[in-house]
Formats: C-alpha cells, structure tokens, sequence
C-alpha cells in the first residue's frame, strides 16, 4: 500500500484537509465557525481517507479520488467567494489554499491510480486463460 506515489499523495491530501479542521481561515476565524465549512471539509477528509485505504480496488479508488477532489475544489470556490465579498478584513491565512492543493494531489493519485490500473489489465491479457482439463 505505502510503495504507491497515489498512496503518498492521498495522505498528504488527508493530512492538509485534516489540518482545516484545527486552523483559521483568517485572523481569529475558524473553519469550524462555519457550517458549510464543517461539512465539505468532514465530505472531503471522508472521501479522501476512503480512496486512502481502498487500495484493492482501483476503479473505486480512482473514482473516490476525483469526487473528492471535486468536493475540494467547491470548498476552494466558496472560500474564494467568500474572501471576494468579505473586502479582505481581515486578511486570510495561508491555510485558504489547502483544499485547492488537495484537490491537486487527489488528481495527480486519481491519474496513477488510472495507469496503475491500465498497466494490470494490460498484463493480464497477455496471461494465459486457464484451461479445463
């Protein structure tokens, strides 16, 4: 499971999403004030620790890895509509752009996750079919 780049990708994903959870989007403004925040934050950690320990099945895992991916990017869009229509006061921390970088790193596990894929059914085709006797 940890031989895998996708498997490395997926913890540092976890781990900046999980990092949300305990950090301020601004000077003394929590994450966790928020509702909205709270779930897509809680719906990203779950589906990112689900591609994390699903690694026997790829297709799934790949799948849960984009929708997860996807769930970052619209924490990302709504913490950027927030910070447009907030005027900027106070100013946000660093901590903002986490779910647009796990959002990355679930895309790039997602594609070795597909090749790792592509590469087992290519080599099972060229396995010999088992033959009754």
């Amino acid at each position: 499971m940890w031989q895998r780049v996708q498997t490395l990708y997926l913890a540092l994903s976890l781990g900046l999403v999980a990092a949300l959870f305990f950090c301020d989007k601004a000077e003394g403004v929590s994450f966790m004030k928020y509702l909205p925040y709270v779930i897509l934050t809680a719906v990203t950690a779950l589906l990112t620790f689900l591609a994390l320990t699903t690694y026997r099945h790829r297709v799934f895992q790949a799948r849960t890895a984009v929708l997860a991916a996807l769930v970052a990017i619209g924490l990302q869009a709504w913490l950027g509509v927030d910070f447009f229509f907030t005027g900027n006061d106070p100013p946000f921390r660093l901590p903002a752009v986490f779910p647009i970088v796990s959002a990355i790193l679930d895309f790039m596990a997602a594609r070795n996750i597909w090749s790792d894929e592509l590469m087992v059914r290519s080599s099972s085709r060229l396995r010999p079919a088992k033959r009754k006797r």
